[in-house]
């Protein structure tokens, strides 16, 4: 696309240094409709057939098979919910981060859980909306290992632009490792963190498993220690981060449902943040 592009500035470069410099009448009115005609209309209109003829073999959808990884992501205001589905195996839930293996194909069942979203990671694939009440189905299969950036790309709500999330692209063995640990509970159920965590009254609406919290409603914690941002990609994940969003989580996301906790003391907000650190 870069060389066509720069073969036809020279071109028109050309074109206009040697009409600036020739002679009046140089060229005849059926001379300028033959050159308008083969310029402007045949040879614009062969390239675009070539480029389409040449491109649509790689349009194709990926057709799915039955063994493949399932994985139904759920877009809600402002995160995402995604859920890992395996044949033979027990569903693991995670929130705001993407994890493939490189080389395979991915079934992604999009849904809108609350109003319109639009999945949208530009490194992997196209848009594609995800409607309430609706299930759409999109292929995926990452080349190579690395981090990509998701994005709503559909108006949502006040923080619309604040909810983006990451997409790790992992080699199989590595994926592998990573869903096995995805399956095991916490083991620090008994710690500070974890008991001012259920004092509060967090498990009504965030899961962690191995704990008694089991809510639903907003992401599930049970690993957030293992991702590298939070808030649905929009800050790296650090305590004093995770901190600010636990005491005033609409200050830093504009409408989000999670209520401030103007009661909550930093002390105690900071016992929590630094327990969900350690959940890996």
């Amino acid at each position: 696309m870069v060389l066509g592009a720069v073969v036809i500035a020279l071109a028109l470069a050309a074109l206009m240094v040697t009409a600036s410099r020739s002679r009046e009448g140089a060229l005849s009115h059926r001379q300028g409709m033959r050159l308008v005609l083969w310029a402007g209309g045949i040879v614009p209109s062969v390239v675009l057939l070539a480029l389409l003829i040449a491109t649509l073999p790689a349009m194709r959808p990926i057709r799915a098979a039955r063994d493949d990884l399932r994985v139904t992501v759920t877009g809600e205001q402002f995160w995402w919910r995604m859920a890992y589905r395996r044949a033979g195996a027990a569903v693991v839930t995670s929130a705001n981060e993407l994890r493939l293996p490189v080389g395979r194909d991915v079934v992604l069942a999009l849904e809108g859980g609350d109003v319109l979203h639009s999945f949208w990671v530009p490194g992997l694939a196209g848009k594609m909306d995800m409607v309430p009440g609706r299930t759409n189905t999109l292929v995926v299969h990452a080349t190579r290992a690395g981090r990509f950036r998701g994005q709503c790309a559909e108006f949502c709500g006040l923080s619309h632009a604040l909810m983006a999330f990451d997409v790790v692209a992992m080699e199989p063995a590595a994926f592998d490792a990573w869903l096995a640990a995805e399956r095991r509970p916490v083991t620090t159920a008994a710690s500070t963190g974890a008991r001012l965590f259920d004092a509060y009254g967090c498990g009504g609406c965030h899961a962690v498993r191995g704990t008694g919290a089991a809510g639903a409603i907003g992401p599930d914690l049970t690993h957030l220690g293992a991702r590298a941002t939070m808030a649905a990609g929009i800050q790296p994940l650090t305590t004093a981060n995770l901190v600010r969003f636990i005491r005033d989580a609409p200050a830093v996301k504009p409408g989000a449902r999670m209520p401030a906790y103007p009661q909550m003391s930093a002390p105690d907000a900071t016992a929590i943040a630094r327990w969900l650190e350690t959940n890996r």
